[in-house]
């Protein structure tokens, strides 16, 4: 007998944990797989720099390289990618992306925005404290920082803001290349800020990867949260998600 057969009530549950049309449907599992995979990317890496593991090796003789590497043509804009991705340039960056969500009357994905940047912001900073890493120390430093190294703040917010504005455009484009394109620039700038960070001095290389790893992992509540509660109202409203994104475009 299938198992389907024996077990039709799983059977069904499961299936609408896949099913694309169900409010708690696809796009939860994979907020949950991804919430998963990140927070075990992130626990990992928060263990071995606890520890002393092999990868504190790692970032101590990569960090001392770029900063005896570091050349001259490349701080300038180094610099620049850092202060474009501080927490307070992101911050207003998100802030003109709600006004500009707030005009074309998207309330959900303002709430997203809002959930995601400041709120994935303060949680950095609550790790850091947590783990109170110190930052890489060198003779000549290029930088000089007195917080707490572990997770990056730039990175995450980075990836925090350049992932909910790929998130939004992905779901306004319907082709795609389109698609592709943008979730390939924001992969671009997130790689090109954890590199700044890392080639200034700023940052070992845990750092930044903890930072992304904890900036998707929030990034992952925050989008499959609005998404629910969208998906919720539609189907209260007699509308299925697909007729639920038409709808929003038209707004836009």
């Amino acid at each position: 007998m299938p198992v389907t057969d024996r077990y039709p009530r799983l059977a069904r549950h499961v299936a609408a944990r896949f099913n694309p049309d169900e409010v708690f449907g696809l796009h939860l599992t994979l907020g949950a797989i991804a919430l998963v995979v990140t927070m075990a990317l992130f626990g990992l890496l928060a263990s071995d720099v606890v520890s002393g593991a092999p990868i504190t090796v790692l970032d101590e003789h990569l960090a001392q390289w770029f900063n005896r590497h570091a050349h001259e043509d490349w701080i300038p804009l180094m610099f620049g990618v850092t202060h474009l991705n501080h927490p307070v340039g992101l911050m207003v960056m998100s802030a003109l992306f709600v006004a500009y969500l707030r005009r074309r009357g998207a309330h959900d994905w303002m709430a997203a925005v809002v959930l995601a940047v400041p709120g994935g912001m303060l949680l950095n900073v609550l790790l850091k404290y947590t783990f109170q890493r110190a930052r890489p120390g060198f003779d000549e430093p290029l930088v000089q920082l007195a917080t707490y190294s572990f997770p990056s703040g730039h990175t995450s917010g980075a990836t925090l803001f350049y992932g909910v504005l790929a998130a939004y455009l992905v779901m306004q484009w319907r082709g795609a290349a389109a698609r592709a394109l943008v979730l390939l620039g924001a992969a671009v700038m997130v790689a090109l800020v954890a590199y700044s960070r890392v080639y200034l001095g700023a940052h070992y290389l845990s750092d930044v990867l903890a930072g992304v790893a904890v900036g998707c992992a929030w990034l992952a509540i925050c989008i499959t949260g609005i998404s629910t509660l969208r998906r919720r109202r539609a189907a209260q409203a007699g509308r299925t998600p697909g007729e639920m994104s038409d709808q929003d475009r038209s707004h836009h």
